[in-house]
């Protein structure tokens, strides 16, 4: 088997109401669905990145700290939640170390499922001595074995339509601290069907949305993934998509994955609270190996992975990337990954097998093992390591 670096990682989520008192809530109310804005809730005036200010009623729900158990390098947030009109969502993330946090708050999004009240975006520009976020990632400078997260829910003041706050979680990782064997054989010979959807057929399109389809490789797989579980949007809600060109629903989600900050939309967290407006529970995580990732392809669920490589480095993916997405889609009868490309030129060219140990080395080396998890409720995830990533 390969060699694969063994990363310290684990993973915290919440879901809603069954979690709300393990935090502290204020403002909100708990309901079937989840958290929503009580009466009771403060207004508040904001002013977006974008210069307008509004009056909002307000409250938020903040988790407890959340030790790691090792020292933390990154945490990265994701969610799932609804925005009917024009409410929104804002998530914080601050770093702790023991008994007190020894981080301020950092904004990590303002987010909204639609764009047409709320720009939705990151936060750039937020560094200190302690941490700095990094679109979708605090990043920390000051000792740290844990985190908390505060997810505050916005609507206009004069508005009756709250958020509704379903799920909110974080990974944490640290350093790489050994090496060890990349195992695996559990899914070895499994394909799933992930429908194959090419970004580069949008090539020029949309120019808009970070200059078209050549660069929509993160929301396409979303997509793919989305139309495996029977998700995707239905047909009247791309029906503004003009021209609606080779497969218009990926449009769709690129629209609301967009991070008007970053330029772009391959926002992680973006993009796992797109599937989470279908219905899906979504979230990113990482994985130390490929290993971990065959637990969840024999449980029938395909990840989304990030992966950095030159031509040459992998065998089957014969370009340079800085960061790519691609869906793991299964494994060969050798154990050699399969993956959805979508960077492919077209559908048909799409599915390709890979090296596994240089694809390994790209996934690790290029987003510290970056994945998400995309799956209906009740489609049960397979059963975590002793230091839980999911």
């Amino acid at each position: 088997m390969t060699d694969a670096a063994v990363r310290d990682v684990a993973y915290r989520g919440f879901r809603f109401p069954a979690d709300l008192r393990l935090g502290t809530g204020q403002g909100l109310r708990a309901t079937d669905r989840g958290l929503v804005l009580a009466d009771t809730a403060d207004p508040v005036t904001h002013r977006h990145p974008d210069g307008h200010s509004r009056w909002y009623a307000a409250g938020s729900w903040t988790s407890p700290p959340v030790p790691a158990g090792f020292a933390v390098r990154e945490v990265v947030p994701s969610w799932t939640a609804d925005t009917p009109g024009d409410s929104w969502l804002r998530v914080e993330l601050r770093g702790w170390h023991g008994d007190a946090p020894v981080t301020g708050w950092y904004e990590l999004a303002e987010w909204a499922g639609d764009d047409h009240a709320v720009r939705r975006t990151s936060i750039p520009g937020q560094r200190d001595t302690t941490a700095s976020v990094d679109t979708d990632t605090l990043v920390l400078a000051a000792p740290t074995t844990g985190w908390q997260v505060r997810v505050t829910l916005l609507r206009p003041a004069d508005a009756v339509e709250s958020p509704v706050l379903r799920s909110v979680g974080a990974v944490a990782s640290g350093a790489d601290r050994t090496a060890g064997s990349d195992g695996g054989g559990a899914a070895w010979g499994t394909v799933l069907d992930v429908p194959r959807y090419s970004q580069r057929r949008h090539a020029g399109a949309h120019p808009q949305w970070a200059g078209g389809g050549d660069s929509w490789c993160s929301p396409t797989c979303t997509s793919m993934v989305l139309a495996y579980w029977g998700a995707e949007p239905a047909p009247e809600r791309y029906a503004w998509v003009e021209p609606p060109g080779p497969r218009p629903v990926v449009v769709h989600a690129v629209r609301h994955c967009y991070d008007h900050a970053y330029a772009g939309a391959g926002n992680w967290s973006f993009n796992t609270a797109y599937a989470g407006l279908h219905g899906m529970d979504a979230f990113v995580t990482r994985l130390r190996s490929l290993a971990e990732a065959e637990a969840f392809v024999a449980a029938g669920i395909p990840l989304i992975v990030s992966a950095t490589f030159r031509a040459g480095e992998v065998r089957g993916l014969d370009y340079d990337t800085a960061g790519h997405l691609v869906v793991l889609v299964g494994f060969t009868a050798d154990g050699e990954p399969v993956l959805n490309d979508p960077y492919a030129p077209d559908d048909a060219g799409v599915r390709r097998a890979v090296a596994r140990g240089a694809f390994a080395r790209a996934w690790q080396a290029g987003s510290g093992g970056i994945a998400y998890v995309v799956r209906p409720p009740d489609v049960p995830l397979p059963a975590p390591p002793a230091q839980a990533n999911w």
